[in-house]
């Protein structure tokens, strides 16, 4: 029979203390409380998870990119592909009469891109992450190329069962001018981590949009679209590696979920007729893999500035819900 970390009793009293909200007043936060235990005792992927790591922030640190990084986010997420003649705009820097703009949601890209706004939570087996949600809001546009200073903060750890959902929170500010330019939402799952007595994530505000969507547009996505987009910055194996994306439950390298929603992003403000300098803010629930090779089907719900919006694959199961885009 397996044992708890420090040794004494198995795995079932292991997760069974584990789920004890509190500690009696006076008396010290018992190691359960602080850490996750290990996958042998509760069935999960992490060795440690950092309870007390609620309020913790890293950085700042600093980031740079230029156009050519711009251009290259924007090919990574299917700026072009359907007609090479369409989205000049993110897709080339010397079309007469089109000056770049930058696809908002390479600003994420910026954010994931900062060594140092990595905060410690604990040990976490990698295989057993996924990227649960992403929002981001656009204080101002970013221009083409730049630099700025970023803090990274997290924001909560939840108790899913299955799972821990741990949410962050990145600013980033013009190292020129000292504005503020966007602030970025994450959210990722760690698979077996759960059970440790932690709050529920508090329910989002969103309602599921009624009648039939005032826009239905499509998307096609590469069969090599993980291997371009990771040039961008992402290098997790997920998406590359078979063999590790076979220890992760996959059977083969799945889509980047920031792909998939800036692709989403990227489709929902063409439908809409936006400018990209327009788009406000953006948020998203990933629901289920993509496999790169597939076909996006992006519905569209608008009333007035705000545009729900939800994303389909080709067998027609939601791969990004509870979709939020709204504009100035």
């Amino acid at each position: 029979m397996g044992q708890r970390p420090d040794g004494r009793g198995g795995p079932a009293l292991a997760c069974r203390r584990a789920r004890r909200h509190h500690p009696r007043p006076g008396l010290p936060v018992p190691p359960e409380r602080r850490y996750g235990w290990s996958a042998q005792a509760c069935g999960g992927g992490v060795v440690t998870l950092d309870l007390q790591a609620v309020g913790r922030s890293a950085g700042p640190d600093t980031v740079s990119w230029t156009s050519f990084d711009a251009l290259l986010y924007a090919l990574g997420v299917g700026a072009g592909q359907d007609d090479s003649a369409q989205e000049l705009e993110f897709t080339t820097e010397n079309t007469e009469g089109v000056p770049q703009q930058v696809l908002p949601t390479y600003a994420i890209v910026l954010a994931q891109r900062a060594p140092g706004l990595k905060v410690d939570i604990g040990e976490v087996d990698r295989t057993k992450v996924v990227h649960a949600g992403q929002g981001l809001i656009m204080h101002r546009p970013l221009p083409v190329e730049g630099k700025a200073s970023l803090t990274n903060t997290v924001t909560g750890i939840y108790d899913k069962g299955s799972g821990a959902l741990v949410r962050t929170s990145a600013e980033a500010v013009d190292l020129e001018t000292g504005e503020k330019i966007f602030t970025t939402q994450g959210a990722i799952f760690i698979r077996g981590a759960g059970g440790f007595g932690g709050p529920r994530d508090p329910a989002a505000g969103w309602s599921a949009p009624e009648g039939e969507p005032d826009q239905v547009v499509s998307a096609a996505t590469r069969s090599d679209q993980a291997l371009l987009y990771r040039l961008s910055g992402d290098r997790n194996p997920l998406h590359s590696d078979p063999a590790f994306a076979a220890r992760g439950g996959f059977t083969a390298p799945i889509l980047h979920g920031l792909c998939t929603f800036g692709v989403s992003a990227r489709v929902v403000l063409r439908a809409i007729g936006v400018a990209a300098d327009r788009m406000a803010s953006i948020n998203g629930r990933f629901s289920k893999p993509v496999v790169p090779g597939e076909r996006l089907t992006v519905s569209v719900w608008s009333d007035d500035k705000t545009h729900l919006f939800r994303t389909t694959d080709s067998s027609g199961e939601t791969v990004l819900d509870r979709g939020v885009l709204t504009t100035r």
